[in-house]
């Protein structure tokens, strides 16, 4: 068996473990590219269709990489209409693989990275956002507690934890300094919006290329990658998804400078209108929701940049990243300046 490009751990020992849970069959294994983090493998185990992913080799940030955390809740949310791969199974410790991993069932479908969404035709194109929208609906109407996650994050004042976080890990980065990233980190704690009391499971990462669409419909199948989620407020992945209309194609494949009405991709208020109108009542989305976003993101950039110096960096590619740390800063000036609108786009 041939070992797959750039894998981190030895098949024979999955293949060896596979064998002792499921009886002897033939393995094919292929890593995925795309991710940034955990590294994420499709493993084909007689007539099981899997996907790994586990921890990065390598020195990491303490509570990072949580592939635990990302188990946990695919199997809380397993039973509700939220739409995730079904867990197979996770385990803990550095044997065989290791780090830690985990098994999910494969999902058959189809992953847009690009959010011009290239190939569709304007309907298939609006239909997507809004399924988009109607899955992240979806996931926030579900309460932590009745799903066994009611310890899952710690609910109230998300926000302000969530800006102290990230800029401690800003602050802490061995990467050059960002004039306009820490402007935005010193603009947000002076601008929090009055905690509304709503507590909702954040996915932290709610974008189009985490999301699984059928292969036929304009229909969510499978939210992916949930590293980074935790209970915290609806409107962070709100803001959070909204930021493909305040970014250029060439900076993580945004939707800024196209001409939304001929390709049939929706606005952004109306994206918020039906997210709104499919969703529990809940505060509006605002202009600092939106600056958070772009900061947090231009922060995991650069954490991605500090791990590829390292040599820990889930993608080849990852040293490249560095520069839309800065590009995301600006954006969130020209949000906070207003030179740009910022919900109506």
């Amino acid at each position: 068996m041939a070992q797959p490009l750039n894998a981190d751990f030895d098949p024979a020992a999955l293949k060896a473990f596979l064998s002792n849970r499921f009886g002897d069959a033939a393995m094919t294994l292929e890593r995925i590219g795309g991710g940034q983090s955990n590294p994420t493998y499709f493993v084909d185990y007689g007539a099981h269709r899997m996907v790994l992913r586990k921890k990065p080799a390598g020195p990491i940030l303490r509570g990072a990489h949580a592939v635990d955390r990302e188990f946990r809740v695919l199997e809380a949310l397993a039973p509700t209409n939220v739409p995730v791969p079904r867990p197979v199974l996770y385990l803990n410790g550095v044997e065989p693989l290791g780090t830690p991993f985990y098994l999910m069932e494969r999902l058959d479908g189809r992953v847009f990275h690009d959010c011009s969404l290239p190939g569709l035709s304007p309907a298939e194109r609006r239909g997507v956002y809004f399924g988009m929208a109607e899955a992240m609906a979806k996931l926030h109407a579900v309460r932590p507690d009745e799903v066994g996650l009611g310890d899952y994050g710690r609910p109230g004042n998300y926000f302000e934890r969530q800006i102290g976080r990230w800029t401690k890990q800003l602050r802490e980065s061995p990467s050059d300094r960002i004039p306009a990233l820490e402007a935005v980190a010193d603009w947000l704690p002076q601008h929090l919006p009055a905690d509304d009391g709503r507590v909702s499971i954040a996915h932290g990462d709610f974008r189009l290329g985490n999301l699984l669409f059928h292969p036929g419909k304009p229909e969510v199948i499978g939210i992916l990658d949930w590293e980074l989620s935790t209970i915290g407020h609806p409107l962070a992945d709100l803001g959070f998804c909204s930021m493909a209309w305040h970014s250029t194609p060439d900076e993580y494949g945004g939707i800024l400078g196209l001409d939304h009405a001929a390709l049939g991709i929706p606005s952004q208020r109306e994206f918020l209108d039906y997210y709104f109108a499919h969703a529990v009542p809940t505060a509006p989305l605002e202009r600092f929701h939106l600056v958070f976003s772009l900061f947090r993101f231009a922060v995991i950039f650069v954490g991605i940049a500090d791990r590829a110096r390292a040599g820990s960096a889930a993608s080849a590619d990852a040293a490249s990243k560095w520069p839309l740390a800065g590009r995301f800063a600006v954006r969130a000036q020209e949000i906070i300046q207003g030179a740009r609108p910022w919900s109506a786009v």
